[in-house]
């Protein structure tokens, strides 16, 4: 929708409907606040205006948004030229320059900004040829090359001094033009008028390349800048007498370097349409079209690379894996050269990456990822990293798969426990696990079994509990998983849990002894409590892990359960009557079993 409304504002910018223009990118700024070119279209518009201080602020976003891009420079710099801030705008030319060195447009800017610099402020309140008349036609490329006739200035200069003077001067082609520009007066005949609209109009139309997923260039906006306003009383001696009217000027010569930069720009709309075809080509599934339009659109103009991208997408889609990946890197290469924008770099990257991948070269995809990333980052080249870290790891893994040599290390794990070299066991029962994953290994559980029954002897009863946990999750009729993780629950003085865990394995062999007695052990460590007589230090270290349990938090938390603790001290009776009720007796023995009351 940005873009649209974006596109639209450089439509009416071009057809000289500046106020338009303004709310077409106000409009799309809303939308994309972050876009710098929105910033800077506008602030060209605002400048078209000479609204100067509307342009100033919108330069300066510019700048704060994207301060390694010339044209924003060149933005702030019109506009403090405009505003007759000569220094401000030498200073933002040249710190413009020092991101883009051979931008014509900045060089061309700070040297009318020196220029002006060196000439003393003119232009006098109330003359109708005053400052701002002066700049519009210094900005109009039909009317600036009358400022350098002397006898078009004298003339400007008797009636600056008397205003009755111009019906003498009227019949001057010249003063019409400047009329019509200056202060918007048609004062031109039907046909001269035409003709002028339609130089105008020619000079002014720019056709502005969309690329496919994203395009944020406004080459479609010209760089404005301000002219120095010119002083008419120095246009001719203060003694020279009223100039007569004079033939029109003969314009001006084309310079070589005009004549190539018309050309270039006429090039580059020709790429444009040929970019425009090649999409719906691409669109259409017509592949082989599609490369020849953006072959053409890169022989007219190369330093767009959104040809080169454009054209590896095709090729990406006919399955030209090698040719899609050396479109991308001469597309990066070439972006380099011109300083294109990060996201156009990126884009390159990124889809040399996905071409990477169909060749199942995964490493290398991986790395050309993260170089996208650095250039840009966004969420789906981020997604494409992921998915392919994961294929990779995946696949290695598969290719690590040997049950063989899983049983070897398995039998390796089972001798080095019996030798009680417990850190080998560990190390044996690992390396099982990588060669037999649970997806290829039936027996994986009893691999998570005895690494759990490794760091039990260890005293690693964290490793060991997640390895009991991984054990049942896959078998959870396995009984040997629950006398594991019961075991190692009791060993951490998480007794009512580890009394749980055994009555769960209960429940599949009711028979197993070594549920029994682990179960007993517990009934006994929680008695030891209840009845008072373990020690002070057990005490302190079972209230200690109690009162991170967050039941145990709420049970003292809890208005009424305070309050029975309170009568337990104070009026034993009404305790004893509140513990007839189920649900305080229920918390009461938890406290009782967490150390945290004793009775007696």
């Amino acid at each position: 929708m940005a873009d649209a409304l974006k596109a639209q504002g450089n439509k009416a910018f071009q057809a000289g409907q500046f106020e338009e223009a303004i709310k077409h990118f106000t409009d799309a700024i809303n939308l994309d606040p972050s876009n710098h070119v929105l910033y800077s279209n506008r602030s060209a518009s605002h400048a078209s205006l000479s609204q100067y201080d509307d342009a100033l602020q919108d330069a300066e976003r510019v700048v704060e948004l994207k301060p390694d891009w010339g044209k924003g420079y060149s933005r702030l710099g019109a506009a403090h030229h405009g505003l007759q801030q000569l220094d401000e705008a030498v200073s933002a030319y040249e710190k413009g320059l020092t991101y883009d060195p051979q931008n014509a447009a900045l060089k061309q800017s700070l040297t009318e900004a020196k220029q002006a610099q060196s000439r003393p402020q003119r232009g006098a309140p109330g003359n109708m040829f005053g400052p701002e008349f002066m700049a519009k036609l210094h900005m109009n490329p039909q009317t600036r090359p009358l400022l350098s006739q002397p006898d078009f200035m004298a003339m400007l200069q008797d009636m600056g001094k008397n205003p009755a003077s111009m019906s003498k001067y009227l019949g001057d082609p010249r003063l019409q033009q400047a009329l019509s520009v200056g202060l918007g007066i048609n004062m031109m005949s039907g046909d001269n008028f035409k003709k002028e609209q339609g130089m105008n109009g020619a000079g002014a139309s720019a056709t502005a390349g969309q690329e496919e997923e994203e395009d944020d260039d406004d080459d479609s906006m010209p760089d404005l800048e301000p002219a120095e306003p010119v002083n008419t009383a120095r246009a001719a001696p203060a003694t020279a007498a009223p100039a007569k009217p004079s033939k029109p000027a003969e314009p001006e010569p084309e310079s070589e370097e005009q004549r190539e930069q018309k050309a270039k720009a006429q090039r580059k709309e020709q790429a444009l349409k040929e970019k425009e075809q090649g999409n719906a080509a691409y669109k259409a599934k017509n592949f082989d079209v599609a490369i020849g339009h953006y072959d053409k659109a890169y022989e007219l103009y190369d330093e767009d690379i959104s040809f080169l991208t454009n054209r590896a997408a095709v090729q990406f889609e006919k399955g030209s894996y090698e040719e899609c990946i050396a479109d991308c890197d001469k597309a990066v290469e070439r972006g380099r050269e011109l300083r294109a924008d990060y996201k156009l770099v990126a884009k390159a990257f990124t889809r040399k990456g996905n071409a990477l991948v169909k060749t199942d070269k995964l490493p290398e995809a991986i790395s050309i990822y993260h170089k996208a990333l650095t250039e840009h980052r966004n969420a789906d080249t981020l997604k494409r990293l992921q998915d392919t870290e994961k294929l990779l790891k995946e696949r290695t893994e598969e290719a690590y798969v040997n049950l063989d040599l899983s049983n070897e290390e398995k039998e390796k794990g089972n001798q080095a426990f019996k030798e009680q070299k417990y850190p080998e066991a560990v190390k044996f029962y690992t390396e099982a696990l990588a060669r037999g994953p649970p997806k290829v290994n039936p027996d994986a559980h009893k691999l998570h079994s005895n690494r759990a029954a490794c760091y039990t002897k260890l005293g690693a009863w964290d490793a060991g509990l997640k390895d009991a946990d991984e054990c049942i999750k896959l078998k959870p009729d396995f009984t040997k998983g629950y006398v594991r993780k019961g075991h190692l629950q009791f060993f951490m003085k998480e007794h009512e849990e580890a009394m749980k865990t055994y009555e769960l394995g209960l429940s599949f062999d009711k028979d197993n002894q070594e549920l029994k007695e682990g179960l007993m052990r517990c009934q006994q460590a929680i008695n030891k409590f209840i009845s008072g007589d373990a020690s002070e230090e057990e005490l302190a270290q079972r209230r200690a892990k109690a009162m991170s349990d967050p039941e145990i938090q709420n049970i003292m938390t809890d208005p009424v359960m305070r309050q029975v603790l309170q009568d337990l001290q104070e009026d034993p009776r009404t305790a004893q009557k509140h513990m007839q009720q189920p649900q305080i007796r229920l918390k009461m023995d938890k406290l009782i079993k967490a150390g945290i009351v004793r009775m007696g």
